[in-house]
């Protein structure tokens, strides 16, 4: 016969260890959030920087296996002949590219065979506010590229460019028509932004009202001074969960709910850690990506005015590999397969995997829906 009194006593003493494991997950996310961070763990060397801009270099991994999501994966020590560069967008902290030790993208491609590299954008502040996309395109990206050229000692690249790096990867290679990008992988590229949902039917109202002021007065944005247009990190922040505003609401009511789950509360915080660390635009960037690839829509007649120039796509023949997310209301898949209307290429791929703009890249999904078969592409395409 069961104890009343002794019953209640478990009870009770059960409801008071869930009431400490719940205050103290409480407390550690809210006042030692960076203890639980389990982003940026894989290891690189930095082989320079300009006080800005730096480039990473991830060495081989001393482990013999790594564990993907609930994958073993095995450390391939053959490496491929063709390095890879990962050329991030800007706004965003480099921990994206190596989220969990678990789900680090980094670490995998090291764990692959490819040779891995990475340019950090750094973190603009106000005396780089003239800094536009030519600033990137045509003098950061191509002096970097040499400087992986000259470590690797390979002169035939593969470029790996998410969001605006995607940009930045088709951009370059339209523009200086380098012939050693051997191969490209783009993810969440809008290339006929007024397809791309909500967000591109705004952006046709706003074209429809720019082209009557210019017509009438012949103002246009970059008659303006660069930096009314600096925006900084926080307000980029804020921008990227706008754009899903629901699911970011719903992520904290879920660490409300699940805040006894100490795996849950930890993994929150690390992503947390990527979200709330945006760093800022430069105003120039903001100018030339708002009129040119938003608002005028030009990439959807396949080329875009870098400076006095203009990056024409079908100069693009490198091998390509192009991502869009299934759920991406930034880059919809509608907006982004136009790229195969536009480059040269005869290798030429496009998908669409689960996932949101940052699902794509580093989500939950995204190790199985893209990353083992992007390896598998890129392996094929770099020896």
């Amino acid at each position: 016969m069961l104890n009343p009194v002794k019953t209640a006593l478990n009870i009770t003493s059960g409801l008071a260890r869930q009431g400490t494991l719940y205050a103290g997950n409480a407390f550690d996310r809210v006042f030692r959030a960076a203890s639980l961070v389990q982003a940026g763990q894989t290891p690189f060397e930095t082989l320079y920087s300009d006080g800005l801009v730096s480039l990473r270099y991830y060495p081989p991994l001393k482990e013999d296996f790594i564990e993907l999501d609930d994958l073993v994966i095995p450390v391939e020590r053959t490496t491929h002949r063709t390095p890879i560069v990962i050329i991030p967008p800007l706004a965003v902290n480099m921990l994206i590219y190596d989220l969990f030790p678990q789900r680090s993208l980094v670490r995998f491609l090291r764990a692959k065979g490819f040779e891995v590299y990475l340019i950090d954008w750094g973190i603009p502040k106000r005396e780089h506010t003239h800094y536009n996309m030519h600033t990137y395109v045509a003098e950061l990206l191509p002096a970097y590229l040499n400087r992986v050229r000259e470590h690797s000692g390979e002169q035939e690249l593969s470029l790996h460019g998410w969001s605006m790096g995607g940009m930045f990867t088709l951009f370059y290679s339209a523009l200086s028509k380098d012939q050693h990008i051997r191969n490209a992988i783009v993810l969440g590229l809008p290339i006929d932004s007024h397809a791309s949902g909500a967000i591109g039917w705004m952006y046709q109202r706003i074209a429809d009202v720019a082209s009557v002021v210019r017509k009438r007065t012949g103002f246009q944005l970059h008659s303006m001074k660069p930096h009314w247009f600096h925006t900084p990190g926080w307000a980029n922040t804020i921008g990227f969960k706008l754009s899903n505003p629901i699911g970011s609401v719903m992520g904290y009511w879920e660490l409300i709910v699940r805040l006894g789950d100490r795996e849950f509360v930890t993994n929150h915080a690390t992503t947390s850690a990527f979200l709330d660390r945006m760093v800022a635009y430069p105003g120039g960037v903001i100018q030339d990506t708002v009129v040119r690839v938003w608002i005028d829509n030009q990439l959807a007649k396949g080329q875009i005015q870098i400076g006095e120039d203009f990056a024409r796509l079908e100069n693009v023949n490198a091998n390509l590999l192009a991502i869009a997310g299934q759920e991406d209301t930034l880059a919809t898949p509608g907006a982004a397969k136009r790229v195969m209307d536009h480059v040269s290429s005869t290798d030429k791929t496009f998908r669409v995997a689960p996932g949101g703009h940052m699902g794509i890249l580093a989500g939950s999904k995204a190790p199985k829906a893209s990353w083992l078969e992007l390896a598998d592409w890129l392996a094929a395409r770099s020896d």
